[in-house]
């Protein structure tokens, strides 16, 4: 094993790291991706993941990552779970170096100007990631990357049983689904921000609109719309277009719970059909936008708890 030095930039400072480099792998076979071809180990053993979407996909496939970034604030799960944090977005080297994998997998929407230097480490492939509906393809990619499409195979067929479960319950059928859907009432979906940015709603073509739909459920005149990468801002005076017969909602980071308490506060929340009914729910954000196949099922536990098991 030898030793390369390389620089690795930071938003703050420009530092050395020195990375092994493994002298080769005993069986690997070659893998397009988007950063081009890499041979990667048939039998990966020792895996990073460069997402927490990826880090998902891949531990319901049944590998567990050495390592991985996560976006959440608390990452404490990743370490109670022996999985190393590897930073929020942007993978720290020198714990990756150390870790010593035989694959690095992660998407596109890392910073690819470090790519050469995890390509040094190991194998490094990186899945397409276009829009918020790519998150299926991302599913299927990991589980080919990692050798595990018999698994992936009867993970989306667990996955649309689920589906048809939940729509039974529902009441939703072929008829229904075109006319009424759920009785003709409509499901809201709002995200609150930290500070001034607000109310968002992720619309249809978001990771959670595309699950909204496959069940058949509608969605408020103003979030049955495709938008800039499925999302939509609302303001605080546009509080109507966050209106629905249920409102889900998911707070994204903990200060965001000061904006969400004023926005209760605003009369024009007051005024709310689903506030009036109390049909409000808090839902998990890591859930509603994870943008992975386990994330999607627990979406759909979440549509059954309060659809179907609410009073």
């Amino acid at each position: 094993m030898g030793l390369l030095l390389v620089t690795a930039c930071t938003p703050k400072d420009r530092h050395n790291i020195q990375i092994p480099i493994e002298s080769g792998i005993a069986e690997c076979h070659s893998f397009q991706h988007v950063m081009g071809e890499t041979c990667i180990p048939t039998a990966p053993k020792r895996i990073i993941t460069l997402s927490a979407l990826t880090l998902n996909n891949a531990l319901l496939l049944g590998v567990k990552p050495l390592g991985s970034t996560h976006f959440l604030d608390d990452h404490k799960l990743l370490i109670r779970n022996g999985i190393e944090f590897l930073g929020p977005s942007q993978p720290n080297l020198e714990k990756i170096s150390l870790l010593k994998p035989d694959l690095i997998l992660g998407w596109e929407n890392i910073d690819k100007s470090i790519y050469p230097l995890l390509s040094k480490i190991a194998p490094t492939v990186l899945g397409k990631w276009e829009e918020p509906l790519d998150w299926s393809k991302h599913f299927d990619f990991v589980a080919q990357v990692l050798g595990k499409e018999k698994e992936a195979k009867e993970a989306w067929q667990n996955y649309y049983k689920k589906i048809e479960t939940l729509k039974i319950a529902l009441g939703i059928d072929a008829d229904s689904l075109k006319e009424n859907g759920y009785q003709g009432q409509k499901i809201s979906f709002i995200h609150i921000h930290f500070g001034n940015r607000g109310v968002g709603s992720d619309v249809k073509n978001s990771f959670a609109g595309s699950i909204l739909d496959t069940v058949g459920l509608q969605r408020p005149t103003a979030q049955n719309i495709n938008a800039y990468y499925g999302s939509l801002s609302i303001s605080e005076e546009e509080l109507e277009k966050a209106d629905g017969d249920v409102l889900f909602v998911s707070i994204l980071s903990n200060n965001a719970k000061e904006a969400f308490a004023k926005i209760q506060k605003s009369p024009l929340w007051k005024r709310l059909n689903a506030v009036q009914k109390n049909h409000v729910y808090l839902v998990d954000s890591s859930t509603w936008s994870g943008s992975s196949l386990p994330a999607a099922n627990a979406v759909l536990d979440d549509l059954y708890k309060y659809l179907v098991n609410a009073p």
